[in-house]
């Protein structure tokens, strides 16, 4: 079930915190949980929870909650990752090299099934038991492949055009590490990650005292 775009992003945002609770109560063979305990485990009210989930169906049980179990796996279903997701990842550099190493991909259904570089002592090194390959491939492999995810870790001068590559060769989504800002024309999805806006925000809390998270937006 894919997220439509009516469904506000906060609350897209609040589904990934409570899916990651209720994996975590998973690992501990906790069986349910009520709406009131899931939004007090996030500083979140119950009437949150109901209306944040309400979007995509009555998933609770009278008198139990929910099952965890059950809606771990109503949740996947929403953010589609109830199947696995191919993806490559463009840049070998330190944050691509720490990418590929990141074995919770796998745990979340995305595959990396393929690393590409243009840099000539990088290409043909084997990271994490994928070959590097050179940009001319791009193309090629991410069909053959069947990759609809690309995550972009190169420099922010070389980013825009290996997203243009990226969307050229069919993928639908792109995770951005470079720090710039991209443009797609809407032709697909873009998350971007940008380090040095974290830390900004980090200092800035510091800096104020401010306590708790700024990405855990609790507005409606």
């Amino acid at each position: 079930m894919p997220i439509k775009p009516k469904i506000p992003r906060p609350t897209v945002k609040r589904l990934s915190l409570y899916l990651r609770h209720l994996e975590s109560l998973a690992a501990l063979d906790q069986p349910t949980i009520s709406s009131k305990q899931l939004g007090a485990a996030l500083s979140l009210t119950d009437a949150q929870v109901r209306k944040d989930l309400a979007y995509f169906g009555q998933f609770g049980h009278p008198g139990v909650g929910y099952r965890v179990d059950d809606l771990i796996g109503q949740l996947r279903k929403i953010f589609g990752t109830d199947k696995m997701w191919n993806a490559a990842i463009i840049g070998a550099g330190n944050i691509g090299r720490a990418l590929l190493a990141y074995d919770r991909f796998g745990q979340k259904n995305f595959e990396i099934v393929a690393v590409f570089d243009n840099d000539p002592n990088v290409m043909g090194t084997v990271i994490e038991n994928l070959k590097v390959k050179p940009m001319k491939d791009l193309a090629k492999l991410i069909r053959e492949r069947e990759v609809k995810l690309g995550i972009i870790a190169v420099p922010g001068e070389a980013a825009q055009d290996v997203a243009d590559q990226l969307i050229n060769a069919g993928v639908l989504g792109i995770l951005n590490f470079a720090p710039v800002r991209l443009d797609v024309h809407d032709a697909v999805s873009v998350n971007s990650v940008d380090f040095s806006v974290a830390l900004e925000q980090l200092a800035f809390q510091v800096s104020l005292g401010v306590v708790g998270s700024l990405d855990e937006d609790r507005t409606p």
